[in-house]
């Protein structure tokens, strides 16, 4: 079956980085869009990034850009998401997931399936 793994989260200082992995299998991998999306405590879940199935277009939200960096390894079926000059309101609980349509758009509802996620926070 489907299967998405999103790793890496953990507890930084503001300032500091990390590299979020999304490790997955059961899917053609160059056929499907990867986003990353995040849900901050009391808050909705919201699109971060997301990259093609070929891994050579890729999207940012505003609040992102410039400091978050999405990638895909094809041959070993894993997307990355680099994340720097982390701030306190970059804490969340971030998911990977996988959309099969021509879109690629950050948006949670078009996206068909979805790992788990790793809890990342920042500290002032």
């Amino acid at each position: 079956e489907v299967q998405l793994q999103a790793s890496g989260g953990g507890l930084v200082q503001a300032g500091k980085s990390l590299r979020l992995s999304c490790t997955t299998s059961g899917f053609a991998f160059n056929e499907y869009a990867i986003g990353w999306f995040r849900q901050a405590p009391g808050k909705e879940r919201e699109g971060v990034s997301c990259i093609d199935g070929n891994g050579g277009t890729t999207v940012y939200v505003d609040s992102v850009k410039g400091r978050f960096t999405i990638s895909k390894d094809l041959a070993k079926n894993t997307v990355y998401l680099q994340m720097n000059s982390l701030k306190p309101e970059d804490t969340a609980v971030y998911y990977c997931a996988a959309d099969y349509s021509d879109y690629l758009i950050p948006v949670a509802h078009i996206y068909d399936y979805w790992g788990q996620g790793t809890l990342v926070t920042v500290s002032s």
